[in-house]
């Protein structure tokens, strides 16, 4: 597996990082973690091939999580490297997906999964194992985000396998999912003295860690006060018990 980070930051306007995205490459195929606005973009930006994405995975209804996933479709719909597509295009996500798919589709009858190609919303329950891509295993985890939020774990054919929190408060649960995998990417949206309990900050993404001992962790979802901290001397704090990476856009690593 290989992961291209498209968007390290939050909703909030930022000159170096774009709101959530992410492009992982597997054997079975090409998988978008959540489609933000600036993802549509940045598909492009990085030379991926956005044009024969295999799968989308929407972890909750935020727009800087779902924002762009209309304005991609209306793009595929239209533009010349879609047109002679036959394979199915994959949406998944929890109940209540192809409700607001359709609410978008509403605001001005777009047809948006009226596509040279097909497409399948797929709207999954926490806990029940399913293939989201072709030898790509998943599964599901509540967090405590919005009501919808999941957490997804991935296992790949050659047992590679991935945790992407997206956004999240604090639950030791995620820490179990995360268990020893190979890269855990999670969200540390504050420093300290976090606002909401709706998100992490640093100490609890460091717990987070400590519990689960992943190889390798991504730290995204990084709100602008991020800007003025010394991220590496900050997380030596913790003794981290593997190497921790602060999300950039354009970052890609091998998993």
């Amino acid at each position: 597996m290989k992961i291209t980070i498209l968007g390290s930051g939050t909703s909030v306007p930022h000159p170096n990082r774009s709101s959530s995205g992410f492009w992982l490459e597997t054997r079975g195929g090409s998988l978008l973690l959540d489609c933000s606005a600036s993802a549509v973009h940045r598909m492009a930006q990085e030379n991926l091939d956005w044009a024969n994405l295999d799968a989308i995975w929407i972890s909750h209804f935020h727009l800087d999580h779902i924002g762009g996933l209309p304005a991609f479709l209306f793009g595929t719909k239209y533009a010349p490297e879609t047109q002679d597509r036959k394979k199915p295009l994959k949406i998944s996500g929890a109940k209540g997906l192809s409700d607001l798919i359709g609410k978008f589709d509403d605001a001005n009858k777009y047809d948006l999964l009226k596509q040279p190609f097909p497409v399948e919303i797929i709207e999954i329950e926490p806990l029940e194992k399913f293939e989201i891509l072709e030898n790509v295993e998943a599964v599901a985890l509540d967090t405590p985000h919005t009501a919808e939020s999941l957490a997804i774990h991935l296992r790949d054919i050659d047992d590679k396998t991935l945790v992407y929190s997206a956004d999240t408060g604090f639950t030791k649960t995620l820490g179990t999912l995360a268990q020893a995998v190979d890269l855990l990417i999670l969200e540390c949206s504050f420093f300290k003295n976090k606002p909401v309990e709706t998100h992490l900050e640093l100490s609890e993404a460091m717990y987070l860690v400590r519990y689960a001992k992943p190889k390798r962790v991504v730290l995204t979802h990084l709100y602008p006060e991020w800007d003025a901290i010394d991220f590496a001397k900050e997380v030596r704090k913790f003794s981290p018990p593997c190497e921790i990476i602060q999300a950039q856009d354009g970052l890609n690593l091998e998993i």
